[in-house]
């Protein structure tokens, strides 16, 4: 008898001190999938108790593997990092997001995060114009794409594939000198929408194509690798998706979704973004190499909730312009 209870002493001994599992974070993101896994190193880096697993896709993927997920009662994801606001607004609305008030927060524009707490933007993303070196056309505004010395030149990303693209044509649509009379403009000019970013940037890069709308750390990333490609603000002014975070309501792990957020929110985590070539959406840090400066750098407005609105109307404009691919 005494074998036995000091067999189960021991066992419960070793159980007092066997250390607690880490917890299981799941991310879904639209990040490249490098920025993902350095995104997530510089995380648990920070957070060595949390482990995290990361999926990666486009934003209207991602979306549409989530939805399908909390269709069936089985949402797998605890935090999102995906391209827009619009997309994160539309979750908020149909009461998918945890309310979380960062202590971050503080550190940012009001413009750049919800006011409930259920979504805060990580980032500035732009999207300009792109142009392989030789090209004999060197654009300086977005009306320079419907221009004749451009026909046949241009390529971008699809509203139907990219989260930017579709930020992007809403943004412009909205601008009184341009509209959805330039994308059409474009249409007649012998301009290509296809896939995402990354499609715009091989075609630009190679010489298939001599132009392209893209998202800014794409080509300034290649051009500082050697590729003969550079990178346009528009005069116009350019669209930003600022890849916002937030948590899923249905997250089983809430604590370390929150440790999620303030990581990407702080200092150290806007350096990790900083370091990977994007533009930091907390106030006061500097701007990647290749950047001009930010004062230099015209955004134009979007209305997140007003976006949402019209997103299927607009979607079904572009289809009607360009086709669905």
């Amino acid at each position: 008898m005494k074998t036995i209870v000091s067999a189960a002493a021991l066992l419960a001994a070793s159980l007092l001190v066997t250390p607690a599992p880490a917890a299981n974070l799941v991310l879904y993101t639209s990040q490249p999938n490098e920025d993902a896994q350095a995104t997530v190193d510089g995380f648990v880096a920070a957070n060595p108790d949390v482990k995290v697993d990361w999926v990666r896709d486009g934003t209207p993927k991602i979306m549409a593997k989530l939805q399908a997920e909390i269709e069936a009662g089985n949402a797998v994801a605890d935090v999102l990092l995906i391209a827009d606001t619009v997309t994160l607004e539309r979750l908020k609305e149909a009461g998918k997001l945890l309310a979380y008030k960062s202590p971050e927060a503080a550190s940012y524009d009001a413009a750049l995060y919800d006011a409930d707490g259920y979504y805060y933007s990580t980032k500035l993303i732009t999207t300009g114009i792109v142009y392989n070196t030789s090209a004999a056309f060197k654009p300086t505004s977005w009306k320079d794409l419907t221009k004749p010395e451009a026909k046949g030149l241009v390529t971008m990303p699809s509203p139907l594939t990219s989260g930017a693209a579709l930020i992007h044509a809403q943004t412009l649509a909205g601008v009184d000198s341009l509209g959805w009379d330039f994308y059409k403009d474009l249409a007649a000019n012998g301009a290509v929408a296809a896939g995402g970013n990354g499609g715009v940037l091989k075609s630009v890069a190679s010489g298939e194509k001599a132009l392209g709308m893209i998202v800014d750390y794409m080509p300034i990333r290649e051009k500082a690798k050697g590729a003969p490609v550079e990178f346009v603000f528009p005069t116009e002014g350019v669209s930003a998706v600022t890849e916002p975070v937030g948590i899923l309501a249905s997250s089983k792990n809430a604590d370390a979704a929150k440790k999620f957020v303030d990581y990407v929110l702080s200092e150290k985590g806007q350096e990790g973004f900083l370091k990977l070539g994007y533009i930091p959406a907390r106030k006061g840090m500097k701007l990647p190499e290749g950047f001009p400066a930010r004062d230099s750098i015209k955004v134009l407005p979007i209305n997140a909730a007003e976006a949402l609105k019209t997103t299927d109307q607009d979607l079904k404009t572009f289809s009607g312009i360009y086709g669905s691919n």
